[in-house]
């Protein structure tokens, strides 16, 4: 069963939030000690959320970027690997950043998050570890937890930026304030809304970080 035909309106936020992934993720890594650990501490996270998920052996990374995750999810021997991302640019300069043992596990298509070309129910999990977390609007989360809900046949991982009760105001220099970060409260209901239930969270930094790991199971 494929997706429905999006709408203009899905189109155009699809291409908005696309060409505003492949800004973030052209952007350079930090390569200090603190950008090592916290890609470690990332790593880790995606570690555990696989193990919670149950290992699953077929798995899609959405909006996978320069393929960042890709040895990670590879060290599971047996699983399959489809990436997506919307731009094919972006999967070119991937394919040249990972050795060619990997980069035969690592099935890669072109195709927006909102509107995956892949069928109903066609792989065991799905991880969006970049795209989610910076999409600001409530309708559009629900939108791409919507074609996560379609595609997974059981679970999905996503990672979030959470709101912080040490909210610090923005400089002049700094320009306007940026769209706030949504609260917990309110993206669990979302998950729920969209038919998930939760197995799990973990917090980049428990107590100070605002990134959070989800493990979602499709319900319904």
């Amino acid at each position: 069963m494929s997706a429905l035909p999006p709408s203009a309106i899905e189109l155009e936020f699809a291409r908005r939030y696309d060409q505003e992934h492949a800004r973030v993720c052209l952007q350079p890594q930090p390569r200090g000690l603190a950008g090592r650990l916290a890609f470690w501490r990332a790593e880790q996270l995606v570690r555990n959320a696989l193990k919670v998920a149950g290992e699953p052996g077929l798995l899609l990374d959405v909006a996978c970027g320069a393929g960042r995750f890709w040895p990670v999810l590879a060290e599971h021997g047996n699983r399959v690997i489809l990436a997506s991302d919307p731009s094919q640019d972006m999967l070119d300069h991937a394919r040249t950043h990972h050795p060619q043992q990997l980069l035969k596990r690592i099935k890669t298509f072109q195709s927006s998050a909102f509107t995956l070309d892949l069928s109903a129910n066609a792989v065991d999990c799905m991880i969006c570890m970049q795209l989610f977390q910076h999409i600001a609007s409530p309708d559009h989360r629900l939108a791409m937890l919507g074609e996560f809900h379609r595609v997974s046949r059981d679970t999905v991982i996503v990672a979030v930026r959470l709101q912080s009760r040490f909210r610090r105001k923005p400089s002049a220099a700094e320009g306007a304030e940026p769209q706030p970060l949504p609260g917990k409260l309110l993206l669990e209901a979302e998950f729920r809304q969209a038919g998930f239930s939760l197995l799990s969270h973990q917090d980049f930094f428990p107590g100070c970080a605002r990134m959070r790991v989800y493990v979602l199971r499709k319900t319904g």
